[in-house]
């Protein structure tokens, strides 16, 4: 059972506003619990078992949030910046709640998915080495790779500081001019797609990453849109 809470904080929480905001719609008598209306903002209640309503409308209580976001280059994986954009500037003000992050880092001129959440557990779940979250990348690259630097790849190669990869599933989409890979890894080391590939010899000219775990892209998704996730989109994360 979820712990009782403030009615502000409940309120604040389902994003009706900063907590002085909230305290006006109370004293307005806008909020109502389980059919009367609210005296004050410092009510107790349960968000699993009261129902609270602003303006005669149930608000459905909500632990985590969670957003995909479809990251253009040019914006840090930061949740704030002094010299940059980072990608919750792109986040709507509606959905920009307390504590939302990414989940795991993308290269500033990296694009594709990207999860941003406030649920902690799930994001040390995926990003835990013991898990093993498998992440696929779609990538350009400045020149024809051989087999044999596809099956080096496909088997682990050696860093630049030493370390050996583990096996990644790769696969060739086109045979020039540009060429193109999809490469599938269960690591997330820094800027590993790029020293993969550079460690082969080929320069990465264009990344995009296209899944996490069981969550894949939208291809409705502009460059710089984000959406909230679906219940199934979360329940497969989850491991449900």
């Amino acid at each position: 059972m979820t712990q009782r809470q403030r009615l502000d904080k409940f309120l604040a929480h389902m994003r009706f506003g900063t907590r002085r905001e909230v305290k006006t719609l109370v004293r307005a008598g806008r909020v109502t619990i389980n059919g009367k209306v609210a005296t004050s903002s410092d009510l107790s209640l349960c968000p699993d078992r009261d129902v609270v309503a602003v303006d005669g409308q149930p608000v459905k209580y909500q632990e985590y949030f969670y957003l995909m976001l479809n990251k253009p280059a040019g914006y840090l994986t930061a949740t704030k910046d002094r010299l940059a954009p980072t990608v919750l500037d792109l986040v709507p003000e509606e959905w920009r709640v307390k504590d939302l992050a990414p989940v795991g880092r993308l290269d500033k001129d990296t694009e594709g998915l990207l999860l941003l959440t406030t649920d902690g557990p799930l994001t040390h779940r995926l990003l835990s080495p013991t898990w093993e979250t498998p992440k696929t990348y779609f990538l350009r690259i400045d020149g024809e790779p051989t087999d044999e630097e596809l099956k080096t790849l496909a088997c682990g190669v050696v860093l630049d500081d030493g370390y050996r990869t583990r096996p990644a599933e790769v696969k060739l989409l086109t045979t020039g001019p540009e060429w193109e890979l999809v490469l599938t890894i269960c690591e997330g080391k820094f800027h590993q797609v790029k020293r993969m590939l550079q460690a082969v010899g080929k320069q990465v000219t264009y990344l995009q990453r296209r899944s996490m775990g069981t969550l894949s892209l939208d291809p409705g998704l502009a460059l710089g849109e984000c959406r909230p996730l679906t219940a199934e989109e979360i329940n497969g994360l989850k491991g449900r």
